[in-house]
């Protein structure tokens, strides 16, 4: 069904269905429909995309306008993708005034597809340090565990939260946190870091310090 669909049949009787849907229990999220993007300038390679129906859509984002402020009360500010008032133009500034400060050595690194290998069960776990509602728990499980409808066939998902749903930036920040805390706790001492979503750098005074930080990024390739 198309928002076109939805606003000819009436936006309201849509909704109002979708609501009792909720309140019964009885809602049941469909599976997503997943196209592949060319990645820019990486020829022959794509990125997946799965695109939720436009009912799991609205209840996504209601969703996700309940928890963002819950979970932007301990982001901490290394981190910028994917948050309100923050930008990738914050993030490269934070990166401009470090280097004025002397920390002209740069270790990038970009997480190997992490929307796609997030474990569900910590991820579940993280979200239920902040979030005790039942119902708001097994409606991220409903959501994870969806699937994805590929060429007629519909995938299971046994791990990662689909890029394309309007949740899933949060979720994967959510996850991401662990990585801030753990960096604030010690890895601050080799440099600063500054993260968009799961694209990470770590600026510092001195290229001996790439060698203490990359034995431990596994998951990771600078």
């Amino acid at each position: 069904m198309t928002v076109d669909a939805v606003a000819a049949a009436g936006v309201e009787e849509f909704l109002r269905d979708l609501s009792e849907q909720l309140r019964a229990h009885t809602y049941r999220p469909s599976p997503l429909r997943q196209v592949l993007i060319p990645k820019p300038g990486r020829p022959g390679e794509f990125r997946p995309l799965s695109i939720p129906t436009v009912a799991d859509r609205v209840v996504m984002t209601a969703a996700k306008l309940v928890l963002e402020p819950v979970f932007e009360a301990d982001f901490l500010p290394v981190s910028y993708g994917f948050r309100p008032q923050r930008s990738a133009i914050d993030a490269c500034e934070s990166v401009r005034v470090e280097a004025n400060r002397g920390r002209e050595w740069v270790l990038e690194a970009d997480i190997r597809d992490c929307f796609g290998s997030i474990r569900h069960d910590a991820l579940v776990a993280q979200v239920a340090r902040r979030v005790v509602d039942g119902p708001m728990l097994k409606l991220i499980r409903m959501w994870l565990r969806a699937g994805v409808l590929e060429d007629g066939a519909t995938g299971s998902a046994g791990a990662g939260t689909p890029q394309g749903s309007p949740i899933s930036p949060l979720l994967a920040n959510i996850a991401l946190h662990v990585l801030d805390t753990a960096w604030q706790r010690g890895g601050h001492r080799l440099g600063v870091l500054v993260r968009y979503c799961d694209l990470c750098r770590v600026r510092h005074r001195s290229h001996y310090a790439d060698r203490r930080i990359m034995p431990t990024s596994e998951t990771g390739r600078g």
